[in-house]
């Protein structure tokens, strides 16, 4: 528990309130599903908002070092409503981010954070999302600095992660400060699946003040960062769909757009076709709302 752990002077951890991300973060794919190294993302357009992504031979970050970026965005944010000065740059104990994330801190647990350090820092970032009312043409990183603070094992030589001292970025500084669109997380977060991850991420950028939404499978795809053949995709989306608790505090469920055109006949049920596939997302709290015919398309909600 966190109340249990030692605050040392000099660190900003542990983290005493709730996993937070920026919006925009959870909204859109910035990171790769996959472990093996990818040298860039498939660009993303869709007329309003433009993301690139390229890396170095290290490959750009993943959706597993984006949890470093999260854990640090978190306690800046809990920093900021303690009244506390806050800055882009943060040290903390690395046992206090494992304890976050649900990992054991032996291991291999050195190289998973000096890993997505350098990729964190390697990969660049193109895109028209502005934060804090400014925006940018120029390619930025996420870390502006980053550095793993470790001590020699004295019996067995190794290095024992112990601090993580990093720099976040402009872009996601300006939006934790001035925007005020962070969201929480549910705990589980960190228990899911790759892909389950990025549903979840993007029920919750757009579930707010509305029961649900309704998006294409297509858009979806891109939307989380999938590479799956958009066959393979909807397979993969109905079988995640079809558990009795796909992600936390949401539901969705493919729908067939065909049938909600003015005027379209109901057919016996069968066989959607990929183009007509709508994939719905609903808050569980508020299933009794559940109406596709009611539920606003993905592109007009307010971002």
């Amino acid at each position: 528990m966190v109340a249990k752990q030692q605050i040392l002077p000099g660190l900003d951890s542990p983290l005493r309130g709730s996993i937070k991300n920026e919006r925009s973060v959870m909204a859109y794919s910035f990171f790769s599903l996959s472990k093996e190294p990818k040298t860039e993302l498939e660009p993303y357009d869709d007329g309003n908002v433009r993301i690139e992504v390229k890396g170095t031979k290290a490959g750009v970050a993943t959706v597993y070092d984006k949890e470093l970026l999260i854990y640090a965005a978190s306690l800046i944010v809990d920093k900021a409503n303690r009244g506390e000065r806050i800055s882009p740059k943060i040290t903390f104990a690395a046992n206090d981010f494992f304890r976050v994330i649900h990992i054991q801190s032996a291991g291999t647990a050195y190289e998973r954070v000096t890993g997505a350090l350098e990729r964190l820092q390697g990969t660049q970032i193109k895109t028209s999302i502005e934060t804090g009312g400014e925006g940018t043409d120029s390619w930025f990183s996420w870390l502006k600095d980053a550095r793993a603070n470790y001590r020699k094992d004295p019996r067995t030589g190794e290095r024992v992660l112990q601090s993580v001292t990093l720099e976040i970025c402009d872009w996601l500084y300006r939006a934790i400060e001035r925007d005020n669109k962070m969201l929480t997380y549910h705990p589980d977060y960190f228990e899911l699946g790759v892909l389950e991850k990025r549903l979840y991420e993007l029920a919750r950028a757009h579930c707010g003040h509305q029961p649900g939404f309704r998006i294409g499978l297509e858009k979806l795809r891109r939307r989380v960062g999938s590479e799956m053949q958009l066959k393979d995709f909807r397979i993969r989306l109905s079988r995640i769909a079809e558990k009795q608790k796909p992600l936390p505090e949401y539901a969705f469920k493919l729908e067939d757009r065909s049938v909600l055109r003015p005027g379209a006949e109901k057919k016996p049920r069968q066989r959607m076709k990929l183009e007509n596939v709508l994939v719905v997302f609903w808050r569980l709290d508020r299933w009794r709302d559940y109406s596709l015919e009611r539920f606003p398309d993905v592109d007009d909600l307010e971002d």
